[in-house]
């Protein structure tokens, strides 16, 4: 009977809400009676937070996420002793998720592991030296121009390498591989020389520019991974990383894909889709709030996830992203660039149909928002009468 009674409330409540109610209901044992006492208050709370037809909600949005903005700091969070690895807080992360920058400032990660190798200290050590990425730099003692021969000669510190569990052919490899038309031998005393293919480049001013390039030759771990720190969380490590490869880290068979996170949300749709990226958006957003002691509606956070990523791409809150979109030209030409927008849109005739907000304020007429949605509709008698 209760089963009943909760399916018949199936086209009133969202399938989440009667499934938390399902749950609390089970889970107490109550009469048919109860159980309906509490669907039809809960059906009460549903509709009173509904939102009303004519609503300005966009305006609603702008000031929940403006207001507590003005309280933001404007400050890099950074982690003790790793100048690297600091995050971007407050408003200036705010304003690269609205803007949805391609480039962010302070890209990170937080990499979960599978058990057991979450418990082991060495284990989560060994998994986050596999994670950062080694340049030949790093791996050398001493890069020296040879005039005489015309050679770049590369010293490797042979016990980092073996530490690391990287071989020198690999590391051959990955120069060759970074830098085309170099040829790359190895002497036995572990220097490796270097030299242009052909007779021309080998001046002085060649060989210079050969010595910087090969330093910055990526031999091992994951491109983009800058800085790696294990940390305890609760009663488990977790890796915190410098820099974002979300790809090249779900692929560890070590690593526990379904909890790994970027703050990267490019690279969140780029490799779990747009989905994906719209619950990233929604996470990075809450977390900036919470950490500033201040509060959002979620609705609010969800409709600005929503416009940011409902076309199946991230856009951000830009002239070249959402605002370039809008459907009237006035509403475009308000934000930026009003003369282009009008330009263009007389070169091929477009209609405005004045149904946004900005556009009947510019022409001084009521909003069809609100109180200015609703119109008078009078019925008139055949005569021309009133009725």
């Amino acid at each position: 009977m209760v089963e009943a009674l909760l399916d018949s409330y199936k086209p009133k409540l969202p399938p989440k809400i009667l499934q938390d109610v399902r749950k609390f209901v089970t889970k107490k044992d109550l009469s048919k009676k109860d159980v309906e006492r509490i669907l039809v208050e809960v059906k009460k709370e549903y509709d009173s937070a509904k939102i009303h037809s004519g609503e300005a909600i966009g305006v609603i949005t702008a000031e929940s996420f403006g207001e507590p903005s003005t309280q933001m700091i404007l400050n890099v969070f950074h982690f003790a002793g790793v100048a690297e690895l600091a995050v971007s807080t407050g408003l200036p992360r705010i304003i690269e998720l609205l803007d949805a920058r391609k480039t962010i400032k302070t890209p990170r990660m937080e990499v979960y592991l599978q058990a057991p190798h979450n418990k082991d200290p060495k284990a989560v050590k060994r998994i986050a030296a596999k994670i950062k990425q080694i340049k030949l730099e790093e791996l050398s003692t001493n890069f020296v121009i040879n005039l005489s021969k015309l050679q770049v000669e590369v010293t490797l510190n042979k016990a980092k390498i073996k530490d690391l569990h990287i071989s020198e052919e690999s590391i051959i490899d990955a120069i060759k591989k970074s830098l085309k038309g170099i040829a790359v031998k190895e002497k036995e005393d572990g220097v490796l020389v270097l030299r242009h293919a052909g007779e021309e480049g080998n001046e002085l001013l060649s060989l210079y520019k050969l010595k910087e390039k090969v330093k910055d030759v990526p031999v091992g771990g994951l491109k983009g991974i800058s800085q790696v720190l294990p940390v305890k969380e609760g009663n488990e490590y977790i890796i915190l990383t410098g820099g974002s490869n979300l790809k090249g880290v779900m692929a560890l068979e070590e690593v526990d894909a379904s909890r790994t996170t970027t703050n990267d949300i490019h690279e969140v749709r780029k490799v779990l889709g747009i989905e994906a990226a719209r619950q990233a958006v929604v996470r990075e957003v809450v977390k900036i709030y919470e950490d500033q002691g201040l509060d959002i509606d979620i609705r609010h956070v969800f409709m600005i996830a929503d416009i940011i990523t409902h076309t199946g791409e991230i856009k951000g809150i830009t002239r070249s992203g959402i605002t370039g979109e809008k459907v009237s030209v006035l509403a475009r030409a308000s934000f930026e660039t009003p003369l282009k927008h009008i330009v263009n849109a007389s070169l091929i005739g477009e209609e405005d149909t004045l149904n946004s907000v900005i556009e009947n304020v510019l022409l001084n007429q009521p909003v069809p928002l609100g109180t200015g949605l609703p119109d008078l509709i009078t019925k008139m008698a055949k005569g021309g009468e009133e009725q």
